[in-house]
């Protein structure tokens, strides 16, 4: 064989092809196995399977740590928030409301109670026709078409569970309602707050459907009345009944305070009949009727009825008494006189020369001339003549016996300028400039009562300065608060002090009774009783500025204060009329409000048992010489 001869490669042999079979998938898997395993224990060294051993271990040491370090967090930094979580999806707490305490009257009569009523809601989600559901639920609520439109909105939406259809309805028009079996509509059980006379509604004031005091009383006194409400948790199943074996966590509501008022309910119902009747019959804008008890400032009725947008009348929904504050006109003098008599400048026999009208600041940009309350010529007049028959030019001269400063001193004394102790809601503390601030007529006009101006509580708490001997007392609603336990806590006494001396009390008290017996209050006369007091009618500024109308007519303002018996008083009583009928003879002081104190008087005579002295037997007599002619 030589070097160049091919080399011959084995023959392959080829295996005979076996047959195919349902084991060949194992064959494949086995291969496979073999390989793996082989090379798995190919080129083995120890060094290597001891770092993967500790490869691993590391590995499970570090989950492990990982798991314990997230259950010390669980158990320890934020056990408190998965707790409550878990008392989240297991109890169910519901808020016990707290009953509001009750407001009584003097004799623990009530006058503002709690009474059941019935919420009405509406779940959107369940309400199949929206519209047709809202036109029938107005039909029995008398919703108005704008409130029908706003429901059937709210019907519509559809991601709320929840809205409020009527809040707070009675009985009858919640049954009404279910009755109509409308689907998604359903109601619950909420205490609402009634009053005994709808009379009282600008004293006591009223609560919201959430149960807080939003007016009077019922806001000033929101905090003793709400109380505390309790509280009911309980463990709950998925299913979310009760667990019978679990324990309850109950807290009871704990009732608000009651509180006691001073008010009378019987006088006031009668003084708020009478009030309207008089304001109705004279077409009047409103009118403001306030008794309050001569010696401790109690209020004992406090009445205010007010013209509707519609033309009826109905008792105010605000205490126009202690909120609205007018020029007090006439009844004013009774001040201006007190304060030249206390600080010896006049006396009741001490006489002016009086004329029919005056220019004041002649010459000036405050000229201005100022009429008498009547017509007459100038003529000679006591102090006594210048009460009984109000005149302003007269009262205007006694003032100036005084300087401006000290007239505005004695203003604030009897109270003007200073918000009352009655502390309400809202209460103004009327105007009054400092004298360095007069301008003009205003150093003459504040003599008959304008250029400031005064709420009616103010005004009845000044002239009882003279009822009660000299002596201010504030006015004040709340005698008494009775706690949980009912134990009674009366209230601190109204503030008092001195104004006037009794000699200058006594005084002016004869002087007022002569303005009732003679003068422009004889209206005002009861049978058998004295009485004393003071007719205002003042103008009411426009907002133009002045007294005259766009129309060149008036608006005036007519009061009476005045106190019974005029020999011993024991109550004062206020009346304003605003806005009578400018027309009417009934537009001033003597003709509006005076006969409705003498029907409020009567009133507090037959209710209270007032009773006059032995030596007490009314207006007796003719008009006194001295006083000359009446007008």
């Amino acid at each position: 064989m030589s070097d160049t001869a091919p080399i011959r490669r084995p023959r392959m042999v080829r295996e005979p092809r076996r047959a195919r079979s349902s084991s060949g998938m194992g064959d494949v898997v086995n291969a496979i196995a073999q390989y793996g395993t082989t090379k798995m224990t190919t080129n083995i060294h120890a060094g290597d399977m001891r770092k993967r051993i500790s490869f691993m271990f590391v590995m499970i040491l570090a989950v492990l740590s990982l798991i314990y370090l997230r259950v010390l967090v669980l158990q320890t930094f934020k056990a408190s928030e998965y707790r409550e979580i878990s008392i989240d999806q297991r109890v169910r707490t519901q808020t016990i409301k707290a009953e509001r305490g009750t407001i009584l009257d003097r004799d623990g009569n009530e006058l503002a109670i709690p009474i059941p009523t019935r919420t009405i809601f509406a779940d959107p989600r369940e309400v199949t026709d929206p519209v047709t559901t809202a036109r029938t639920l107005a039909l029995v609520l008398q919703l108005t078409p704008e409130d029908e439109a706003n429901l059937a909105m709210r019907l519509q939406n559809k991601s709320s569970s929840f809205t409020y259809v009527a809040r707070q309805v009675d009985s009858a028009i919640s049954k009404a309602v279910a009755d109509l079996n409308l689907a998604g509509i359903g109601s619950y059980r909420e205490e609402g707050r009634a009053l005994t006379s709808e009379g009282l509604r600008p004293v006591i004031g009223r609560v919201d459907p959430d149960g807080l005091g939003t007016g009077g009383l019922e806001l000033q006194f929101n905090n003793l009345l709400t109380g505390t409400d309790g509280r009911l948790a309980r463990e709950v199943n998925s299913r979310n009944q009760s667990i019978a074996s679990a324990q309850s966590d109950y807290v009871a509501p704990v009732r608000g305070h009651h509180l006691v008022t001073s008010l009378h309910r019987t006088l006031q119902f009668q003084v708020d009949a009478i009030l309207q009747q008089q304001v109705e019959r004279i077409l009047a804008r409103s009118g403001i009727a306030i008794v309050m008890h001569t010696k401790t400032g109690e209020i004992y009725a406090m009445s205010a009825v007010r013209r509707n947008d519609d033309g009826t009348y109905s008792n105010s929904a605000g205490n126009l008494a202690a909120v609205e504050s007018h020029e007090p006109g006439s009844v004013a003098k009774v001040f201006s006189v007190a304060a030249a008599i206390e600080d010896g400048k006049v006396d009741p026999t001490s006489s002016f020369v009086v004329p029919g009208k005056q220019v004041f600041n002649k010459g000036t940009e405050w000229e201005q001339e100022i009429k008498d309350a009547y017509p007459h010529p100038t003529e000679p007049m006591t102090v006594r003549k210048i009460l009984v028959d109000s005149s302003n030019l007269g009262t205007i001269q006694i003032s100036q016996t005084l300087s401006t400063e000290r007239n505005r001193e004695w203003l604030a004394a009897f109270g003007f300028g200073e918000k009352t102790s009655l502390g309400f809601p809202g209460e103004s503390r009327g105007q009054l400039k400092q004298a360095r601030n007069w301008r003009g007529t205003e150093q003459v006009t504040f003599a008959y009562g304008y250029g400031y101006g005064a709420t009616p509580i103010q005004l009845v708490s000044a002239v009882n300065v003279v009822a009660n001997d000299g002596v201010y007392v504030g006015p004040k609603v709340v005698t008494a608060t009775v706690d949980q336990q009912g134990v009674v806590m009366p209230t601190d006494a109204a503030p008092t002090r001195r104004v006037i001396s009794s000699e200058t009390a006594a005084t002016m008290r004869t002087l007022l009774t002569d303005v009732v017996c003679y003068g422009t209050a004889q209206l005002a006369k009861m049978p058998g009783l004295s009485v004393a007091g003071k007719t205002g009618t003042g103008y009411i500024r426009q907002e133009n500025g002045t007294y005259i109308k766009d129309d060149g007519s008036r608006a005036y303002f007519a009061s009476f204060v005045g106190f019974l018996p005029a020999s011993n008083p024991e109550f004062t009583v206020l009346v304003s009329i605003d806005e009578p009928d400018p027309a009417s003879q009934d537009r001033f002081g003597g003709t509006a409000a005076a006969p409705v104190f003498s029907r409020i008087g009567q009133v507090i005579v037959n209710e209270l048992q007032v009773r006059p002295g032995p030596t007490d037997g009314g207006c007796v007599g003719k008009r006194p010489p001295e006083l000359g002619p009446g007008h």
